[in-house]
């Protein structure tokens, strides 16, 4: 049998007509894990449908916008799938404005939340979702909440949630309970 990271460059390569580089390590205990940068984020797709050929599932989806990344006026998203037991992370670079994705949810239907997420807290349009709808705030809050509101720094210390609605009840005028 052909060795997975063989077979995931070759799938790859097969469907996005382009050569990739894809950075696999092991660590101490033989957890393989391999990560590759697409160079467009249109090749997401064709990708996501090759791993789901291979037998891969989507794992979760993590968008973020670090501070190196705000001064060069773009995000990442980073795309986890299981391949086996082995991680593989698809990461796509987009725009801070007017940045489009495809929806992942006809090949995987846990992309789901993760998809409406972005399109609710950063702004981010998913391209062919089936339910658009916000799965966490009022329609009449403005997209994009989570990088006008919550520093990064603050969001990686786990107090985002209550930072976010300290933030939305200043906003909108009324004070935080109790």
């Amino acid at each position: 049998m052909q060795d997975l990271n063989v077979q995931v460059n070759e799938a790859l390569e097969r469907a996005l007509s382009a050569s990739l580089a894809i950075d696999w390590k092991s660590d101490h205990k033989g957890v393989k894990t391999g990560w590759c940068r697409l160079p467009e984020s249109a090749q997401l797709l064709p990708a996501a449908e090759a791993l789901s050929r291979l037998g891969g599932r989507l794992s979760t989806v993590t968008a973020y916008l670090a501070q190196r990344y705000r001064a060069e006026g773009r995000r990442e998203i980073a795309y986890h799938f299981d391949l086996d037991g082995t991680t593989l992370t698809l990461t796509i670079d987009l725009p801070l404005e007017k940045a489009q994705v495809p929806s992942l949810t006809p090949l995987f239907r846990n992309a789901d939340w993760n998809e409406r997420e972005f399109m609710e807290l950063y702004d981010i349009e998913v391209i062919g979702h089936p339910n658009p709808r916000r799965l966490f705030l009022d329609e009449s809050i403005e997209p994009a909440v989570f990088d006008r509101l919550i520093p990064y720094s603050t969001l990686t210390n786990g107090a985002g949630s209550q930072t976010l609605w300290e933030a939305v009840m200043a906003r909108s005028g009324k004070e935080k309970s109790e």
